[in-house]
């Protein structure tokens, strides 16, 4: 960061986002523990309750904090790009992040909200980057935690509804620093490891993985779900995750933060160049996340 009052901003600006998703977090869990209706947006992606309400309740909260930063969330994401594209900052939320994971109970869905800013000189022409990101998880109490210049942490049994760090100071004492120590990367201590999604599996990512495997024989395979693949590469359980499939920035941005601050690259793939936001149109190209010392990759195309 460019001096301390930028990243005292940024470190309060995290201590929002991290409150409002563990609130949002008690919001999803309370639709989450009965019956609840399924609905289908139209692009077949699913909707339920849980991410109605844990919008409202983070909009709530992010207002309440600062009402001159925009918000951009995927149940509001009509907002025109002649209207965006005059935004210098703004938030970038997905408010379950994993919404076939949270149908099937199998608790890997996430609550992801992003504080985005224009990169200098570029304002208006969508290349923002995410500056702040927290990834929180409910069912698994945990949270990822992403600064720009001053570090990414995994904080263990933060219970929706619980107690949450106040300062910038608690935060880093309640978590530990990412990447965790002992595990900066494929170092010998386990096979090389790629995450991919539990859900959206693909054809390419599929003929990826088996190319990697030329390289790296007992190379480990990990499904997982929502913004938690990202955040497996950010603290060294994995080396690689490849998304070759269609995502929406409030998809990415949160994770994209706190692996940029756990020093992990997140490009476009193939043609390797910064993953940006605040674009005309919202879609992400296709991407790859990976640790720096990550071995030379092939071109699926």
């Amino acid at each position: 960061m460019s001096n301390t009052n930028e990243s005292d901003t940024l470190a309060d600006q995290a201590l929002v986002a991290l409150r409002a998703a563990v609130e949002a977090g008690a919001e999803i869990l309370g639709v989450y523990s009965g019956e609840f209706e399924v609905q289908h947006k139209a692009d077949r992606s699913p909707l339920t309750e849980a991410d109605l309400r844990a919008q409202r309740r983070i909009h709530a909260i992010l207002e309440e904090h600062d009402p001159e930063i925009p918000f951009l969330g995927e149940e509001a994401a009509d907002i025109p790009y002649d209207r965006r594209e005059l935004w210098d900052r703004y938030w970038l939320v997905d408010p379950l992040d994993g919404t076939k994971e949270f149908v099937k109970r199998n608790g890997e869905f996430t609550v992801n909200i992003a504080y985005v800013s224009a990169a200098a000189g570029s304002a208006g022409d969508g290349a923002h980057e995410p500056l702040v990101g927290v990834v929180y998880a409910p069912v698994l109490a945990r949270a990822y935690v992403g600064v720009a210049g001053a570090g990414a942490y995994r904080i263990d049994n933060l219970k929706a509804g619980g107690v949450i760090p106040l300062t910038w100071d608690e935060l880093t004492a309640a978590g530990r620093p990412l990447p965790a120590p002992g595990r900066p990367g494929a170092s010998g201590e386990r096979p090389f490891t790629v995450v991919a999604s539990r859900s959206h599996m693909t054809r390419e990512t599929e003929a990826f993985v088996k190319e990697l495997r030329e390289e790296h024989p007992d190379l480990a395979l990990v499904s997982a779900g929502s913004a938690l693949k990202m955040c497996l590469v950010a603290e060294g359980a994995a080396d690689l995750y490849p998304r070759f499939a269609p995502t929406m920035e409030w998809d990415t941005a949160a994770g994209h933060a706190v692996c940029l601050a756990a020093g992990v690259e997140v490009s476009a793939w193939p043609a390797e160049r910064p993953l940006t936001y605040n674009k005309p149109e919202l879609v992400n190209p296709w991407f790859l996340v990976r640790r720096r010392a990550a071995t030379e990759l092939t071109d699926v195309r």
